[in-house]
């Protein structure tokens, strides 16, 4: 699902002089939310460096999940919920059995290990400074080479959108190689399912295409260190859809050691869309008799030369209303109209199609996908005869999840999900097929069940990806291990890390999106969420988050919009208490849970609350903009200036969970302080140079203060860290092979278990982290 985060890193974008790509670094460190103002590249035909920026780190060993993980001072590892996002893209080797690899539009790409049955992420050692590299454009793999796979990485093309990168792998994904290139990727963007638009030639694996959004179609014949413009390929700018979708090679137009000559390319546009090239990119053609007003979705070439492609008339994978299923006789030229069910006629809705598969050892056998069929559901529909009869699959297929219960969505029976953006058929096992929705990604092992009209069973596919974007953690004293909050997925309670809640996602209400959670650090069973995505947007749970009571009423100033995004809630500390902070930064307090609110009074400009985890009575706002704190002493009816002039670039405040006034302030590129009066006057911590997030858990054995735990740069590295003495001294626990790109959202420590940390990505979903001990040569787990 499309999710958005705006803040702002050093900017780094390129300008081509004399053929070489010179990059330019801004000296600021911005502000989160905001803006890049950076140049965008306009030179259509300059080439990528002839020296490529090279970055090589080690992945681990592919089919053992835990080797990777155990690299420096801390054993990482996902929360396991299941997929929890947009898999955009999946991609079979053609020659080798069980090499898979699958994208996504925020989280990175990752390749199946066969043994472990796992999905591996491959881009964790991805930081915060190229956290855009997480968002995966296109993925191509080379049919000669099974060690070789390249990514097309980054996230944006709008204004403060980066740069991007293609990277190079030779050995699977375990170490990478990077060369930076003079244009933007758009792998969070509208068309994100569209592709492949990267392909390496299958007769000469030096030669790659690639397509772009908005500058034209390039090509490397140096196994993608450098990359030069087709200058004659027709579209070279913006188009009004998405740019070159995909690149087809014909390998029969080839011999090994030489270029393929037939080539197919696809623009996402509604006008002219499909191209062919009969002299390895040297010419393009339009080819004769293509439909018009749609764009292509996706392309197969089948081993009969037909031509299969779906289309839609918007990239996707939102706003589709109209799609059609084509082929062509690429001998004949001759196009044939094989879409199984016409959008709008004889009661169907507006929709279009995506997803397209082939099978490898039958050509007229293929599969697609229906995109936007919000009336009936998305389907899988199936032929065996080239296009000319069809049968569905959602009608009688049954989805099981139970590795990811929450896929239910709170309703009695599973659907087949939504955004299919793609659907492969294993090209060793006709009987297997995947397929990509908005949340996970399904598989099934009996697909031939269909051809005598019998049901086929799906099941949850997707373990070992976890993509959801993190919005708030709570780890109590009491209870669950983890209780959190997500976007798209609303949230989540916790008892095993390692399952997928049985109970699934949050419902009463069911919401797509959770802003703010807490809980009352006396009561732990009482939580409290508020979010969007549901008419009622606030409930409170007191069993620990296992069942919900929405509230009885909401401010009027949250009323009217949807737009949630910002809300936080904070819990006194006994539960007496709630205070809600609407969209618009105003704060209401409810005395009852929620039945009535009245405005908080002595409170302006936009603030962020939270509770003393001690005192009931004691609430502090933070007003970034004002540089003010305030403090309400009687359980949140009315705040009070504290101070004024707080440190530059405050942004977040923390309360410590032992002890009454005891304060946390990150202030980004200004640092960490600390009050130990109620914010009456805050010190700052001299070693933090830069703080994003803090968080606190279980001190450590012997000492009588809150191990804190750390996002941001201790001396001029960035990382996670942990103080056991007050921030006197910290240690970076992460290491360079997991930095998982951006995770200065939250983080909070395990009060129950010493060195135990949580933290959020934006993709990575929920990370935690145990320290590694070492006994008699031996790596061990802390308890």
């Amino acid at each position: 699902m499309k999710r958005f985060v705006l803040f702002l890193l050093p900017v780094i974008f390129g300008i081509t002089v004399g053929g070489s790509l010179i990059f330019n670094q801004s000296p600021q460190a911005l502000w989160r939310r905001a803006a890049e103002r950076s140049g965008i590249f306009t030179g259509q035909t300059s080439s990528a460096p002839a020296q490529p920026v090279v970055t090589l780190l080690p992945q681990g060993e592919p089919d053992a999940p835990d080797a990777e993980e155990i690299t420096g001072p801390y054993r990482w590892r996902n929360v396991e919920i299941g997929g929890t996002g947009f898999i955009t893209g999946v991609v079979f080797h053609p020659k080798k059995p069980g090499l898979v690899y699958a994208r996504t539009d925020i989280g990175g790409a990752y390749r199946w290990a066969p043994k472990s049955m796992r999905w591996i992420p491959l881009l964790d050692w991805v930081g915060n400074d190229d956290w855009t590299l997480f968002g995966i454009e296109s993925l191509a793999l080379d049919p000669q080479d099974a060690q070789r796979v390249y990514l097309a990485a980054g996230t944006y093309t709008n204004n403060w959108g980066k740069n991007g990168a293609i990277l190079r792998s030779t050995d699977q994904g375990k170490t990478w190689e990077k060369t930076p290139v003079p244009f933007k990727f758009g792998g969070n963007e509208d068309g994100r399912a569209i592709g492949e638009r990267l392909a390496v030639d299958p007769n000469l694996s030096s030669r790659l295409f690639l397509g772009t959004r908005n500058n034209g179609l390039w090509k490397s014949d140096d196994f993608g260190k450098t990359w030069q413009q087709d200058a004659a390929f027709p579209v070279k700018e913006k188009t009004d859809g998405a740019g070159v979708g995909f690149v087809l090679f014909d390998a029969k137009s080839g011999n090994r050691g030489t270029a393929s000559s037939t080539i197919y390319v696809s623009v996402a546009t509604t006008k002219t869309s499909l191209y062919r090239s009969t002299d390895a990119g040297a010419s393009w053609q339009e080819i004769a008799g293509q439909t018009a007003g749609l764009m292509p979705h996706h392309g197969v070439l089948a081993p009969d030369g037909t031509l299969y492609l779906t289309y839609s008339d918007k990239p996707g994978p939102n706003g589709v209303t109209n799609g059609a299923v084509w082929k062509l006789d690429t001998t004949t030229g001759q196009w044939t109209d094989i879409t199984p069910l016409k959008p709008d006629v004889g009661g169907e809705g507006k929709f279009g199609y995506s997803g397209l598969a082939v099978d490898a050892t039958d050509p007229k056998t293929l599969m697609v996908a229906t995109l936007d069929r919000w009336n009936k559901g998305d389907d899988i529909l199936r032929s065996k005869d080239g296009g000319a009869h069809w049968s569905d699959f959602a009608q009688k297929a049954t989805n099981a999840p139970s590795a990811a219960p929450y896929l239910s969505w709170g309703r009695a029976k599973t659907d087949f999900g939504h955004w299919i953006g793609d659907v492969e058929i294993n090209p060793f096992d006709n009987k297997q097929a995947f397929y990509v929705t908005g949340a996970t990604m399904w598989a099934t092992d009996d697909l031939n069940a269909a051809d005598a009209g019998l049901p086929t069973t799906w099941k949850v596919h997707a373990q070992g990806i976890e993509e959801s974007a993190v919005t708030s953690l709570l780890s109590p004293p009491s209870g669950p291990s983890l209780i959190s909050g997500l976007l798209d997925v609303a949230g989540f309670r916790h008892d095993d890390l390692a399952v997928s809640p049985a109970g699934g996602m949050w419902t009463n209400p069911t919401m797509s999106s959770v802003s703010g959670l807490d809980f009352a650090q006396m009561n732990p069973d009482l939580v409290v969420r508020v979010g969007s995505g549901s008419k009622v947007r606030g409930a409170f749970s007191t069993d620990g988050a296992k069942s919900w009571q929405p509230f009885g009423s909401e401010p009027a100033m949250s009323q009217g919009t949807d737009e949630n995004s910002h809300c936080v809630v904070a819990v006194a500390a006994d539960g007496s208490s709630f205070v809600w902070v609407a969209p618009d930064g105003s704060a209401y307090v409810s005395q009852d849970r929620g039945t009535n609110w009245k405005r908080c009074e002595g409170l302006g400009a936009k603030v962020e609350v939270i509770a003393d985890r001690v005192n009931p009575k004691t609430f502090y706002a933070l007003s970034p903009e004002e540089r003010k704190l305030f403090v309400s002493t009687d359980g949140g009816n009315t705040f009070a200036e504290q101070s004024h002039e707080l440190p530059a670039g405050a942004k977040a405040l923390r309360a410590v969970p032992s002890r009454e006034g005891d304060l946390w302030l990150t202030a980004d590129w200004n640092g960490l302080w600390r009050s130990t009066n109620g914010g009456a006057q805050f010190q700052k911590i001299t070693e933090v140079a830069n703080a994003e997030v803090v968080g606190f858990g279980k001190a450590a054995p012997g000492g009588n203060y809150d191990a804190i735990y750390l996002v941001g740069v201790v001396g001029k590295t960035h990382g996670v860290y942990r103080s056991d003495d007050e921030g006197a001294k910290w240690t970076r626990i992460n290491d360079d092979q997991h930095r998982y790109g951006w995770i200065g959202k939250v983080i909070t420590g395990d009060p129950r278990l010493y060195g135990r940390v949580y933290f959020g990505t934006n993709g990575r979903g929920i990370i935690y982290g145990d320290p590694v001990m070492s006994q008699g040569g031996t790596a061990l787990i802390s308890p």
